[in-house]
């Protein structure tokens, strides 16, 4: 992100011309995605049974599901969970690792185009997926899916300035030589610089929600060099590079991580979770 901070770009913010072929990247290796990506800290599951109702018996649809990293949790708080994923791998790696839960359903399908059910939901839950649904169509969506006074929850997840930080400055030159598209002297933002108005301003300009609250977490995750790599294999932008630039990046950033930090680097992570009501 660029040095002033105060404008730098979320990570959750894809260009509209590429958020539909971004968004089906991630199925082509589903088993990566499942052992690569990280889940979410406990307290964003307490919050969101504070806010949004995910209580034992709560019927909740979940947005872009994944393989499955948050529905397990909410599964295990006892939640009747429709969980819908576009992407036929990572739905297949889903109901796998939730197999053990009787109420939860798993359905391949893109929300855009999924019918919902006649009987409405208590919570609609989406993590680090929400983004990627066609912005015309997502909050009107999500409304109609809930009961009066149902909760929409969405988790957005952002790299951000600390853990390992004199990695992140130094990794630029490494994207910035295999990434055409690097901006110079991008920087992870401070936690504080986040601006997620953007999402209120979704919410107010929908006219079907009251105002989100919002919580806030960080969390630092330490990576060795190969888990890291793994972790870089999931991100879009990356998997989107040819492959003559991905391996040249990867190449490079591995051997800076092992020739400077022996081998580990920690990451850190701001998750913010929103919740709204709808009228």
């Amino acid at each position: 992100m660029p040095d002033n901070t105060t404008q730098a770009k979320r990570d959750d913010r894809p260009e509209e011309s590429r958020r539909a072929r971004l968004s089906r990247i991630f199925d082509e290796d589903a088993e990566l995605y499942d052992r690569a990506r990280p889940g979410y800290p406990t307290e964003l599951y307490d919050d969101l049974a504070e806010l949004a109702g995910t209580c034992a018996g709560s019927r909740v649809l979940e947005v872009g599901c994944g393989t499955g990293q948050a529905t397990v949790s909410l599964a295990g708080r006892g939640c009747r969970i429709k969980a819908v994923e576009a992407g036929s791998r990572m739905a297949a790696v889903a109901r796998r690792n939730l197999a053990g839960f009787a109420a939860v359903e798993v359905v391949t399908a893109e929300f855009e185009g999924w019918p919902l059910p006649e009987e409405p939901f208590d919570a609609v839950v989406s993590a680090t997926a929400f983004h990627w649904i066609d912005p015309a169509v997502r909050m009107a969506k999500a409304a109609d899916a809930l009961r009066p006074g149902g909760a929409l929850a969405v988790v957005r997840s952002q790299h951000v300035m600390g853990g390992t930080e004199e990695f992140f400055v130094e990794v630029q030159r490494c994207y910035e030589r295999f990434d055409p598209d690097t901006p110079p002297g991008l920087r992870p933002p401070a936690a504080a610089d986040i601006d997620g108005s953007d999402h209120a301003e979704e919410v107010a300009r929908s006219g079907r929600f009251g105002p989100p609250v919002f919580r806030r977490y960080e969390q630092d995750l330490t990576y060795t060099t190969s888990d890291y790599l793994e972790l870089l294999r999931t991100y879009s932008g990356h998997r989107a590079l040819p492959e003559a630039a991905r391996n040249g990046l990867l190449g490079c950033i591995a051997g800076l991580i092992d020739g400077k930090y022996s081998g580990r680097v920690t990451k850190r992570y701001l998750i913010e979770l929103g919740v709204s009501h709808r009228w």
